[in-house]
């Protein structure tokens, strides 16, 4: 069977120039894009043999789905000057590298693939498009197959399935409702791929579910009705023409031979040395890359015109010698490890890696143990050897997730210093809110920043059951990888660094916030904090007791016995025995039981709130009391959490495995799980909490005269508020003003709307809208500042806190409504919960750097939101109470002053 493979030109040409540095000839044209496209081709034809092939390329000019939808595409900018630049050179080569070019005018570059990947199939040909688009899985068929070289994922007909939920015949359907925000085309509001995905399975296709709107109930189910009159115009929009009028038939497809003369003229016009020296030299390029795959099999990263790939794997100590002179003596060395965990406090070395200059790197395997495994250097005595120069503040290291690699050497003895960059706190300080947390990993890094593949950790060491430890991969396909690694981290570095160093307020966060905060989070992980194991064992038992007690209630309120945890019973027991009414249903169209609808009932019915009482009875003996003893490391004592700098986009830190940020402080059964957060014996614990942090960095963006005058005096903020809102005076404040002034003044922080102030006071909404009225008119500053913010988020696309962390809001050109008033809402909310992240950091900073600086015996354990938890021995409490109020306090200056409450106790509940 013969192949047709086709390439969507265009995304090419993009990816090439967004990912490349600013390649430029002696001319001082750029020549980027041209290189890129010429790399990813070559790449292309040496990894899938195919007869026939086409590149293909948008045509200048509108097309029909212009004419169809004025706003398709709209939010796109111009096509950068020096990509138009290289178009026409790169129609050139593409050529002389013997691919066939076609551009149709009025239609995309994905109707003429799609034509001929169905002209194609019906032929008997078999049929591979590469390209990055979504759209295009429209196209498998069990003939079509979907290959994107930048994650080295293949889509056939189960791929589809298994990565969208849906067959690739009702891809278009799933479209219309998530949208494309690359078309700027819209979809349901609130309506992610997973809903889309579940609608489609439940009602057939599209036309099922716009046939069944009615029937789908909730916030969802509203958007989607009013927005059934675009839903067809979007699936048409995302829907590919297979009927387009080309000037050629498949067989005039025939890939042919490389011009030599014109690439000759292109790479010696463009300085493309290496590709030169191949033509010019028969050979040459082809020694130079058996070498690179003898040293390192797996080596993904292509030579280009700046970087010559050589990895070395150092196995006898002439390779040691050699490699320790060159880590010594150069400007910065990129550095990563290889375990045997991700725990890293259980984590061993397997090896370490080494970056010197970009594609210049070494992998130095100390603990492989796998079949025909050649000899290593000794463990400890290399280990020893390495260990000044780890050690050493003055070599300047690279890394990626710093913390990790510390916590790791940390393990051997060893605290790594000298750590002056950390590419994944660069890219998150850069691209906090325009991308996931996952696309900070090294390989996504990659691929966005460098537009280079790398080899995925699955492709060495297995997956799932199959999956086998680092110490059991071939030296030579580790070495492929961790010098890889190191590499990358290298080059990120190198086109991160000078992004930052062109905006102030961005690199003071990484260099002054994000690097110093991680080397905190190192020693408060390594820290841990004490567990009362007995007691909570105790309260397991007694909250086991508990459960038990409701279970039997829920019994007799229901007539029968039942399971608790089974969404369907209980739908069967409220709804159809009991009556009550239906609040919501699930994406299936049951009845939902979840926490916010038995939240809702449980204000009339008995059962609902027995219900509630179990399931928050539940968590906390099954997250807390029983799994937190299991998390105890066995050499400490102590239990380690793990912090994450990149998690929230506002800077908050994350803590995981166990989760102590989340322990409920309102409840008794959660200040009894805190409570077995104890000090040693002749220790306290200390709480330093920021107080009312938010309202008061309110008072300082909004300088409203009432605010600032309020908390200059150190008045009862609520109640001065409550005085506004309600015109009486403050000693005059019940407590029912003073609540419904406190609902105003965090729900306004918020973004709350009248109609949620109502439904939390339980008021009519006219009245709270009152109350929001009111509160206006008295702090007129705080309207001001909410306006004027709106206004600079839409003109920048960000926002900024007070120490300048730039927090994006793609959302606001959102084609839907309902997305752009949540970023709205988040523009006012998150320079408010972006500068609180940031001053809990400097403050921990601060105190860090005292108790380093005194020598003191003091521990900083855990940073929960805005308060710091310390483990405090008795001869030093008085040290720390009189230090660790102005440490706080003075770590920064705002228009209002900074309040911190500070408790102490033998555990944590005592000491909050």
């Amino acid at each position: 069977m013969p192949t047709l493979l086709l390439v969507d030109g265009s995304s090419y040409l993009y990816r090439a120039f967004h990912a490349l540095p600013d390649l430029r000839n002696q001319s001082g044209d750029p020549t980027g894009a041209l290189y890129g496209m010429i790399s990813m081709l070559r790449r292309l034809t040496s990894d899938i043999d195919a007869e026939y092939r086409a590149c293909i390329f948008d045509a200048s000019g509108p097309t029909f789905r212009d004419t169809l939808y004025s706003e398709y595409k709209s939010h796109r900018p111009p096509m950068p000057e020096d990509l138009a630049k290289q178009i026409e050179p790169i129609h050139a080569v593409v050529r002389a590298l013997g691919w066939p070019l076609l551009m149709e005018s009025g239609v995309e570059a994905d109707d003429v693939i799609a034509t001929l990947a169905k002209q194609a199939a019906a032929a008997g040909f078999s049929v591979v498009v590469s390209t990055g688009d979504k759209d295009l899985a429209q196209l498998v068929t069990p003939q079509v197959t979907l290959v994107n070289t930048m994650s080295n994922e293949r889509l056939d007909v189960a791929g589809v399935e298994a990565k969208f939920g849906v067959t690739p015949e009702r891809i278009t359907d799933y479209l219309a409702l998530v949208g494309d925000t690359a078309d700027n085309i819209p979809g349901v509001p609130k309506v992610g791929p997973k809903t889309a995905a579940k609608w489609i399975q439940t009602y057939g296709d599209l036309d099922g579910v716009i046939a069944q709107a009615a029937d789908i109930k909730g916030v969802v189910g509203e958007n989607l009705r009013s927005h059934l009159d675009f839903l067809p115009l979007g699936r048409t929009l995302t829907t590919v023409k297979t009927d387009v009028s080309l000037p050629v038939a498949i067989t005039d497809l025939l890939a042919k031979p490389e011009d030599q003369n014109i690439l000759r003229d292109v790479f010696r016009h463009n300085g493309f040395k290496t590709w030169l020296k191949a033509i010019d030299e028969p050979g040459a390029g082809t020694k130079t890359a058996a070498k690179t795959e003898a040293e390192a099999p797996l080596a993904l990263l292509p030579d280009d015109g700046a970087h010559r790939v050589h990895y070395e794997t150092i196995l006898d100590e002439a390779a040691l010698n050699r490699w320790l002179e060159k880590i010594q003596t150069a400007e910065r060395v990129a550095l990563d490890t290889e375990t045997t965990s991700l725990d890293e406090q259980q984590a061993r070395l397997v090896g370490i890696s080494f970056a010197v200059a970009p594609g210049e790197a070494a992998y130095l395997p100390l603990a492989h143990d796998g079949p025909d495994t050649p000899a290593q250097l000794p463990f400890a005595d290399t280990l020893a050897r390495l260990k000044p120069w780890l050690e050493d503040s003055t070599p300047r290291k690279i890394l990626q997730h710093a913390k990790y690699d510390q916590h790791v050497f940390a393990n051997h003895g060893i605290r790594l210093s000298g750590i002056v960059d950390d590419t994944l706190l660069a890219a998150y300080v850069l691209e906090a809110g325009q991308v996931s947390p996952g696309a900070l990993e090294l390989g996504t890094l990659a691929r966005r920043h460098l537009g280079l593949p790398t080899i995925p950790y699955e492709a060495i060491c297995g997956k799932g059951a199959n999956q086998i430890g680092f110490n059991q991969v071939a030296v030579a396909d580790a070495s492929a990888y961790a010098a890889e690694d190191a590499d990358i981290t290298l080059r990120i570095a190198e086109r991160l660094l000078p992004r930052l160093a062109c905006e102030p307020g961005l690199e003071s966060t990484y260099r002054n916030l994000e690097l110093p905060t991680a080397q905190v989070l190192f020693t408060m992980e390594q820290n841990g904090v004490l567990i009362d194991n007995q007691q909570l064992a105790d309260q397991s038992h007694a909250l086991g007791e508990r459960m038990l007690a409701l279970e039997t209630e829920a019994h007799t309120l229901a007539g029968q016995s039942f399971n608790l945890n089974s969404p369907k019973q209980l739908a069967e027991i409220l709804f159809t025995q009991q009556g009550l009414p239906v609040k919501k249903k699930t994406a299936s169209g049951t009845p939902s039981t979840d926490e916010e609808v038995l939240s809702e009932l449980a204000l009339d019915f008995p059962l609902p709130r027995v219900l509630l009482e179990y399931r928050s009875i539940a968590k906390l003996k099954n997250t807390y009391c029983d799994k937190l003893p299991q998390r105890i490391n066995p050499a400490t004592g102590r239990v380690h959490t793990h912090y994450s700098q990149t998690t929230a986009v506002t800077g908050r830190l994350a803590s995981s495995d166990p989760n102590l940020q989340n322990i409920p402080v309102r409840t008794p059964e959660g200040r009894r799980i805190r409570a077995a957060f104890i000090a040693r014996p002749g220790h306290s614990i200390f709480s330093a909490d920021y107080s009312q942090i938010e309202l008061r960095i309110m008072a300082h963006l909004s300088a409203d005269n009432g605010l600032l005058s309020a908390f200059a005096q150190g008045e009862d903020i609520h109640r001065a508020t409550a005085a506004e809102v309600f015109g009486v005076m403050p000693l005059e404040v019940d407590d029912n003003q003073r609540r419904a002034a406190k609902a105003i003044n965090f729900g306004l922080i918020y973004g709350m709307s009248a109609f949620g102030l109502a439904k939390q006071l339980g008021i009519e909404r006219g009245a709270a809208q009152t109350y929001i009225d009111r509160y206006f008119d008295r702090y007129p500053g705080v309207a001001r500042y909410m306006e004027e913010t709106r206004q600079s988020a839409h003109q920048h696309g960000y926002v900024e806190t007070v120490f300048g962390r730039r927090l994006w809001l793609p959302d606001l050109k959102a084609g839907q409504q309902g997305r752009r008033q949540g970023a709205e809402r988040a523009a006012i909310n998150a320079p408010m919960q972006g500068t609180a992240a940031d001053l809990i950091k400097l403050a921990m900073i601060a105190v860090q750097d005292w108790l380093t600086r005194e020598q003191l015996q003091s521990l900083l354990i855990m940073q929960v939101h805005d308060e710091l938890v310390l483990e405090v021995p008795d001869h030093e409490r008085a040290r720390v109470s009189e230090a660790l109020g102005p440490l706080m306090t003075n770590v920064a200056k705002l228009k209002v002053p900074l309040v911190v409450d500070i408790g102490i106790g033998p555990n944590w509940d005592d000491a909050h």
